[in-house]
């Protein structure tokens, strides 16, 4: 016979805590306080004393069909919207993770949560490998731009284990093999390089790929990233002679071009050619939603630089020793397998286990069917674990 459903509620709460900064980066508040929303979804009945702490650069997954199904299965589960909520623009990376600290001593002190296990999903496993990364080993007392942001004094707690659940490497590799490699001028962004232009009809190379051209391309993607880091140092650089706080936003084109998207032979998977999680990619490519698309100076080095950024989901889990969960969602149009076994492989603990679920997708919204067999993984490593 069938269990009935557990019923779960939905609490939205808030914390607030003190920050000393020169200038603010988001809208509105007081100055000198960060406050950050979170939701707290658990079963209607029964206490625990696990909680799954989900996050996000920029947030807004409270309600991802993951979540909610954790909830459903019995997990305490919490969603933690960093002050960035919904507005990557001038995001910086380093200050999502004392948001994240600041929530992991909140859920003890509030609630009386004595196991944190983080829930690293997409773009949220990066950031929980580099806040367990910073709790255990912390080094960071400086942005990248050289701004002060004390990671070393901000008694971070680690993480009792993190799940990697259809997770991408990072912001800024990510955004670097997603970079339109055939613009060679951030000033004419529209004219291209036809060599190396994929989604243009009259472009010599095309799918399948030879080696040759997709290490061409892959070169390119970053030497563009590597030009626009220098131009930021340099922009940087100059208005620092006027005033240390200056900051400038601008406009970066080309975001979502990847030999992957052309070609299902590039790190093949169940996913279906010529599409992305964000629809067509060449439409997406200089779309108003793409990856970094308005950014600033001091942002692009701490998320999306591809040498700056110390949000690498690879080096950073090579320093995370807690057990681990890696999911690889087999027909993920944002995360392909390659994602999933890079962060596997740097992974430096021997406790950490690697599980594929066939032909699901990044939310699990196109194969509902499948969430069952996610949830079950989760909860399997989680009691094994007595968590």
């Amino acid at each position: 016979m069938a269990k009935d459903p557990v019923r779960i509620v939905r609490e939205p709460y808030g914390y607030a805590y003190a920050e000393r900064s020169r200038l603010k980066e988001t809208y509105g508040g007081p100055d000198g306080q960060v406050f950050v929303e979170c939701m707290r979804i658990r079963p209607e009945v029964g206490d625990s004393e696990t909680v799954i702490l989900f996050s996000h650069p920029i947030g807004g997954g409270s309600f991802l069909p993951l979540v909610t199904a954790l909830a459903r299965a019995g997990r305490h589960v919490v969603y933690c919207n960093t002050r960035y909520r919904g507005n990557d623009t001038a995001l910086i990376l380093e200050k999502c993770v004392l948001d994240l600290g600041a929530c992991v001593a909140d859920l003890k002190t509030r609630f009386g949560y004595r196991t944190v296990i983080l829930g690293g999903w997409s773009g949220g496993g990066s950031l929980s490998l580099f806040y367990q990364d910073q709790a255990t080993n912390p080094t960071i007392t400086h942005t990248p731009a050289g701004d002060p942001v004390d990671l070393v004094g901000a008694a971070l707690q680690p993480a009792d284990g993190v799940m990697l659940l259809a997770a991408h490497v990072s912001r800024s590799v990510t955004l670097t093999e997603w970079l339109d490699s055939s613009i060679l001028d951030e000033d004419r962004p529209f004219e291209r390089d036809r060599e190396l232009n994929i989604y243009a009809p009259d472009c010599p190379h095309q799918p399948p790929y030879d080696e040759a051209f997709v290490a061409r391309f892959r070169a390119a993607q970053l030497a563009r990233n590597r030009r626009i880091t220098a131009r930021v140092r340099a922009t940087l650089d100059e208005l620092k002679t006027v005033d240390p706080d200056l900051e400038r936003p601008f406009v970066v084109y080309g975001t979502m071009c990847d030999v992957r998207w052309t070609d299902p032979a590039q790190d093949p998977s169940d996913r279906r050619p010529r599409t992305c999680y964000l629809g067509d990619p060449r439409i997406a490519n200089d779309g108003p939603v793409g990856l970094a698309r308005f950014t600033t100076l001091r942002s692009w080095l701490s998320q999306w630089s591809f040498d700056d950024s110390r949000a690498n989901g690879v080096l950073n889990a090579a320093r995370v020793t807690c057990p681990a969960l890696v999911i690889s969602n087999t027909a993920d149009l944002a995360c392909t397998p390659s994602h999933a076994r890079r962060l596997f492989d740097a992974l430096a603990g021997a406790d950490k286990r690697y599980v594929e679920i066939k032909d699901a997708d990044h939310y699990y919204i196109e194969r509902p069917d499948l969430l069952p067999r996610a949830v079950g993984e989760v909860t399997a490593w989680l009691e094994e674990r007595g968590f």
